[in-house]
């Protein structure tokens, strides 16, 4: 969801900077949080600030960065190009559409309206659902077992290496989009490529989504 089909991914990690010095931690470097936003909560704090996700100032942490999100960059935030477009086009293809992210259940609410997208989705797993974020495999496991389909059966669209990892873990294919800012090298493990949505859709017949309907 995020960087994939909306523009989020600076936004979360300037929320997180932000909130870090609210909280009184000591500020990184953006891009040391930036390289992060993919992952869920629970693994990037410990991993930038040292300290568990779920008590004390970690937990501190986590609150207010989702209230700064979702007041300051929420309301502001986009689409990428082509979005809907594409579930549109998978949607007149027959193929059953699932959000897989690490995004709390409320944010994906918001998420799927800000990008004009919520009629189309069929269901979708949250870090609600899971006991660990991307890059495990737990979310993966939870929209195969939504879909109601084998992991051969599905592609994942996704936009960082963590989404690459985590559905390679649970024996689901990646196709990749650039839009949410990492290069091909970080997105290898992808079977195909392309810049945003509407790049992918503009080559939609001999794309994997393409094969598969």
């Amino acid at each position: 969801m995020d960087g994939t089909l909306i523009a989020s991914n600076d936004a979360h990690a300037q929320a997180f900077i932000e909130a870090a010095r609210r909280v009184g931690l000591d500020v990184p470097p953006y891009e040391e949080v930036r390289r992060l936003i993919g992952k869920g909560g629970d693994k990037l704090i410990p991993e930038v600030w040292g300290i568990p996700s779920e008590e004390g100032k970690g937990k501190e942490l986590s609150s207010v960065k989702g209230e700064i999100f979702r007041d300051r960059y929420l309301p502001n935030l986009q689409a990428t190009p082509g979005a809907r477009a594409l579930l549109e086009q998978f949607r007149d293809d027959g193929l059953k559409l699932v959000v897989a992210t690490s995004a709390k259940e409320e944010d994906l609410k918001h998420l799927l309206k800000r990008a004009g997208i919520e009629d189309l989705i069929e269901g979708g797993t949250t870090a609600s659902d899971v006991e660990d974020s991307k890059p495990d495999p737990d979310v993966m496991h939870s929209a195969v077992n939504k879909a109601g389909l084998e992991p051969t059966e599905m592609l994942m669209l996704g936009d960082t290496p963590y989404d690459v990892e985590a559905a390679s873990r649970a024996g689901v294919r990646t196709v990749a989009v650039r839009c949410g800012g990492w290069s091909d090298d970080d997105l290898s493990g992808a079977i195909a490529i392309y810049d945003d949505p509407a790049d992918l859709l503009s080559r939609y017949s001999e794309s994997p989504f393409g094969s598969a309907g």
